[in-house]
């Protein structure tokens, strides 16, 4: 199953992404959206993982 591989890619790239990025400051309960932003998704794209919208109607 792709869905195996892709999760320890998404956990290993937000843990490099907590421990090594300059990530913006935030505080109280947030999403990982908000927390690990552009940083995150960056490093996703690098690791091979894309990300599309569907629209729908």
């Amino acid at each position: 199953d792709p869905g195996y591989g892709d999760t320890a890619k998404m956990l290993a790239e937000a843990a490099l992404c907590l421990v090594l990025d300059d990530l913006p400051r935030t505080s109280g309960q947030v999403t990982t959206a908000v927390a690990l932003g552009e940083p995150l998704v960056e490093r996703l794209r690098r690791a091979g993982i894309s990300f599309r919208v569907a629209a729908t109607r």
